[in-house]
């Protein structure tokens, strides 16, 4: 009867602790499907651009220079690390600076739920989305243009944390150094074109010349693109890459940390 009892209890506790975080993150979540373009941007594009890519028909034919793949085939893995740049270097920044610039994070240091469980909200959101938006992209790209799904699952997914981690470091280092949302948007938009450069979007980092290569595999979105690949061609993913992601991880965590300031 103690046991049950105390278990019991335990829930009760944890039941009133989680239940406003939980409303926090669905009251976030509507926020940001009533911004059109932001969800144009995040959820629809990158599906929308693959299906634009796939039906051209050089992107469907194996190419000795990629090594027998097929463009279409690259572009799987950078529409996956476009969505996590857009949302973390373009989103998540300006509704944090937009949320500190209306003192709404000021306000929250007054009530019971601390201002962190807002941006730990922000946080939960972007790899939500991010996540379904990897399985969309993925599914068009196998049932649309029989890319192969990835033949190393996990490795894939340890990627994909690892990118998404290291990027969200990224956007909070932005959301900290902005002084409102103005700066912290054009920071993102200054941003995220040349890390998309360097993922591949105008041209895969296969197909780049040397320097630009060795340069992109110590970029966090040239990493991730690259180790994405091999993962889904069933390789294990370059040690560098992993240890570049997870570095960008930390030292951006580190610095946002350092710098954040709630009002």
């Amino acid at each position: 009867m103690t046991a049950v009892d105390g278990t019991t209890t335990a829930r009760g506790r944890r039941g009133p602790r989680a239940a406003p975080f939980v409303r926090l993150v669905r009251t976030e979540a509507r926020l940001f499907l009533r911004e059109p373009m932001a969800v144009l941007w995040a959820l629809v594009f990158p599906p929308v651009l693959l299906v634009i890519l796939g039906c051209v028909p050089s992107f469907r034919e194996r190419s000795a220079d990629l090594h027998g793949l097929r463009v279409i085939d690259l572009y799987v893995p950078i529409m996956v690390i476009f969505v996590v740049a857009m949302t973390a270097v373009n989103v998540l920044p300006a509704t944090i600076t937009s949320y500190r610039e209306k003192g709404i994070l000021r306000r929250l240091s007054t009530t019971p739920l601390p201002p962190s469980r807002l941006l730990l909200a922000q946080v939960v959101l972007n790899v939500v989305l991010e996540t379904l938006v990897l399985v969309l992209v993925v599914a068009v790209g196998r049932i649309g243009f029989g890319v192969a799904l990835p033949k190393q699952p996990v490795a894939y997914a340890i990627v994909f944390a690892c990118a998404v981690l290291a990027l969200l470091a990224l956007g909070m280092v932005i959301a900290a150094v902005s002084p409102n949302a103005k700066v912290g948007n054009a920071l993102g938009m200054i941003l995220f074109f040349p890390l998309m450069f360097f993922a591949g979007l105008w041209l895969p980092v296969a197909a780049m010349p040397a320097v630009l290569r060795r340069i992109a595999e110590y970029t966090p979105v040239g990493a991730a693109t690259q180790a994405l690949g091999q993962a889904a061609a069933g390789d294990w993913p370059n040690p560098v890459h992993l240890l570049v992601l997870v570095g960008y991880a930390v030292v951006f965590s580190l610095v946002a940390i350092r710098f954040f300031r709630w009002e």
